[in-house]
């Protein structure tokens, strides 16, 4: 794994610096500012082919969450459970195909986390309007439980919520601004996790919204 120094000379210009959030788990404010249009632009066009939706959980309530996904599998919910699928249930095509871009992205942001083998074939995308929020929850649906996930913030800032093995452990609140880059994985990858209800101005390049796209090994 790279040294703190390394970390620091490595990571995209920040004045908040990379920020260890576990033992395997690391903030990298800004490592996706550069990028982040061109991601806005892609997010765009793979909306166009798979709108998000609020999906269904199984309790029969909907996610305040409009959710979309790209690559060789999409995670979707309904009252049968939480599952990963080759084919966009709404449309019955598969899944817009995961951008050269944003693979290398992901990948970059794992392998300064100390994960230089990742290889990501899904990104969850998550819009979250004003008002809607994500509750702690742990990502267990994928078949490699150790490799990490690669969490993108775009637009509108909002609150990561990052706790520990259990539910009832303390969770750490860490404000995720534009362009901000989170990486959990290996011990910290079943930590549980969430987003505060999102409020505040919007963002001059996604209006009242906040877009997240959430890197996994699903398959």
């Amino acid at each position: 794994m790279l040294s703190s120094a390394d970390l620091f000379e490595s990571c995209s210009p920040d004045p908040r610096g990379p920020e260890a959030l576990g033992p395997q788990a690391w903030l990298f404010p800004g490592f996706a500012l550069s990028q982040a249009e061109r991601l806005l632009q892609d997010i765009a066009s793979i909306h166009a082919l798979a709108p998000p939706r609020c999906m269904q959980v199984p309790g029969g309530k909907h996610m305040s969450v409009g959710i979309s996904n790209a690559g060789m599998a999409g995670w979707t919910s309904d009252t049968r459970g939480y599952r990963y699928s080759t084919l966009d249930p709404s449309s019955g095509k598969p899944w817009p195909a995961l951008p050269d871009n944003w693979l290398a992205l992901a990948q970059d942001a794992a392998r300064m986390a100390g994960f230089p083998h990742y290889h990501p074939d899904m990104c969850l995308i998550n819009e979250y309007q004003a008002g809607a929020r994500m509750g702690l929850h742990q990502d267990r649906d994928e078949q490699d439980l150790q490799a990490p996930i690669v969490s993108v913030s775009l637009g509108m800032s909002a609150t990561f919520q990052f706790g520990g093995l259990r539910r009832s452990d303390p969770v750490r609140r860490v404000p995720l601004h534009h362009g901000d880059v989170v990486v959990w994985g290996g011990v910290d990858r079943l930590r549980y996790h969430g987003v505060l209800t999102v409020r505040g101005e919007p963002h001059a390049l996604s209006g009242a919204r906040r877009l997240n796209l959430t890197f996994r090994k699903a398959l």
